[in-house]
């Protein structure tokens, strides 16, 4: 899984990875045919936690979903890892549980904790040098050299757009498989990012409804160089108007008949979740 994972991001256009926070939502990515998924902790904290992203999910939690969700879909599956949850031991019991429960790439940021979603004030960044070390003991950590260490970089908005590519070029050295240079402000850092290293490793960019970065199409990002899109919490915006319509409607009129034409029914849950399939598999083993 991770190995094709790694052969994509270096052939073809960029791959455009839906952010998920349960195996329900990859499920469905699954069947809407994207080829990854990712993770995204600000997710798991607004749906599981109903907190905003702050560094409160942990590192158990976080594995707990991770194999729920490798257990039920067959695509790789990219997994926010936040900081590592501390220091380089704590970075390599990270990294070492979530491939064990099927993260095909890790990533691993540089903030300091607790951390902050990469588009909110007030964050702070650990020395570079002691984020390079995180990675180096990533990279000792991880059992396949096909799972993939993914390094962010938050100084954009703590230390500047230089100190940001002096922080990539760092990371890229400490052996990163994959940069993420959190948060530019304007195509133009997109562009200077990708000059400077898209030949050389696999870009991430990162796609946020109001946030920093300027909203681009997969083919534009890559035209620019970037190889890996992620949308990480698109889609619990999309749900949370569609979810605050149905309650309301619900309360108003006691029932879903006004809803109704937006749901799906029991059976359309049950075949898109494969009860048939399941029910097939168990009549196998009957007596």
């Amino acid at each position: 899984m991770s190995l094709t994972l790694k052969h994509r991001l270096a052939s073809g256009p960029a791959l455009l990875a839906p952010g998920v926070y349960d195996a329900l939502s990859a499920l469905l990515a699954e069947r809407a045919g994207f080829e990854a998924v990712y993770l995204s902790g600000a997710s798991v904290a607004y749906t599981q936690l109903g907190q905003p992203d702050i560094g409160l999910v942990s590192l158990d939690h976080l594995a707990d979903v991770t194999r729920r969700i490798t257990e039920r879909v067959n695509l790789p599956l990219i997994v926010d890892a936040d900081t590592g949850f501390g220091n380089a031991l704590n970075v390599q019991r990270t990294v070492k549980m979530l491939e064990r429960a099927g993260a095909a790439a890790i990533q691993l940021e540089d903030q300091t904790f607790p951390k902050r979603c990469g588009h909110l004030r007030g964050k702070g960044v650990i020395p570079a040098a002691e984020m390079a070390g995180k990675i180096r003991a990533a990279i000792d950590a991880r059992r396949s050299p096909h799972t993939l260490i993914i390094a962010r970089t938050d100084a954009i908005a703590v230390e500047g757009f230089e100190a940001a590519m002096d922080r990539a070029e760092a990371f890229l050295e400490a052996g990163a498989d994959v940069l993420f240079i959190e948060a530019p402000r304007d195509l133009d850092q997109m562009r200077q990012a990708a000059t400077r290293f898209a030949g050389r490793a696999p870009l991430l960019a990162n796609m946020v409804e109001g946030g920093d970065t300027p909203l681009s199409s997969v083919e534009a990002l890559s035209e620019l160089g970037y190889r890996l899109v992620i949308s990480p919490g698109a889609l619990v915006r999309a749900l949370i108007p569609a979810a605050e319509a149905f309650f309301a409607a619900l309360k108003a009129d006691g029932s879903t008949g006004a809803v109704r034409g937006q749901m799906t029914d029991l059976a359309g849950v049950n075949a898109r979740i494969g009860l048939d399939e399941m029910l097939a598999t168990g009549q196998r083993y009957e007596a």
